[in-house]
């Protein structure tokens, strides 16, 4: 341990453990939210919009239930949804990537194709295209995000095959007759693992924020389901005439599970750049 820390700028060790205890506190909070929450997510427990008190700590909502309690229980939507979406993204944009980098030709011209084709889009915008087409169910939110971040992966782990195949290793192997499997996925795909571990806790942020935002324009997870983007827009409607509660405390969590994400994402980066990794992340 202390020859990791002196290995280390406090600068990047700061913003890694930050970003750690954030992302611990927003995932603990989720996990444990039937043990925590004061109330079910989904039961009428006090008057319509009763505003923060020692009885309901972030208050209650339109129906009367307590927000505090959907709070907690809406993390476990949002998270695992948003985890979901950027698995399925790393799981689709790596692979095809290490192919069309490795292969080149033809392989390689269809894939970028397809791939810059989706690029032209912004990601929240496929997103929500997606999500409009396939309906607000949470699996459907899920491929729906997942799809969208695809070409992300795709295009750097893309640039690391072109790179690692130019390598005289490489070269050795298939004089020896390694079959292209096991260049690609022994030899290539380990050298993308510190950009990808990058971009995973990247993808993560941006894919609440996505979810978040589908949930707000009511393509979300569907209610009752406590979620932090459908529960921000149950209060938005309310929120100028005094009941801010209900949308504040969904977004602080948004919020804060967005910065502990990026923290750790930026932690990471620092740190593999210390140590001498080339991430192909900026």
């Amino acid at each position: 341990m202390r020859q990791f820390l002196a290995e280390h700028s406090k600068l990047s060790l700061v913003t890694f453990f930050l970003g750690v205890s954030i992302v611990c506190f927003v995932v603990l909070t989720a996990i444990f939210a039937p043990i925590i929450s004061p109330y079910s997510p989904n039961r009428i427990v006090g008057p319509q919009l009763a505003p923060p008190s020692n009885q309901f700590i972030m208050g209650t909502d339109t129906l009367g239930r307590d927000v505090l309690s959907r709070v907690l229980w809406g993390g476990r939507a949002s998270l695992a949804v948003a985890i979901i979406a950027t698995l399925l993204s790393m799981g689709v944009g790596s692979p095809l990537g290490a192919l069309s980098g490795y292969f080149g030709g033809k392989l390689d011209t269809v894939l970028t194709s397809v791939m810059d084709t989706l690029y032209c889009f912004p990601c929240y915008i496929l997103a929500l295209l997606i999500a409009v087409i396939l309906g607000p169910e949470a699996t459907n939110i899920s491929i729906a995000v997942g799809i969208s971040y695809i070409p992300e992966y795709f295009r750097v782990v893309r640039s690391i095959a072109l790179n690692i195949k130019e390598k005289t290793f490489i070269e050795a192997e298939k004089v020896l007759g390694a079959s292209h499997f096991r260049i690609v996925f022994i030899h290539i795909m380990p050298y993308t693992l510190s950009s990808i571990s990058v971009m995973v806790s990247m993808g993560v942020a941006d894919s609440i924020l996505a979810v978040a935002g589908l949930g707000f324009l009511g393509l979300g997870v569907r209610p009752p389901t406590p979620e932090w983007g459908t529960d921000m827009r149950w209060g938005r409607d309310v929120f100028l005439t005094g009941s801010w509660w209900i949308s504040l405390f969904p977004g602080i969590f948004v919020f804060l599970s967005v910065l502990g994400f990026n923290l750790l994402s930026e932690g990471i980066n620092s740190l593999l750049k210390e140590r001498g990794a080339e991430t192909f992340v900026t």
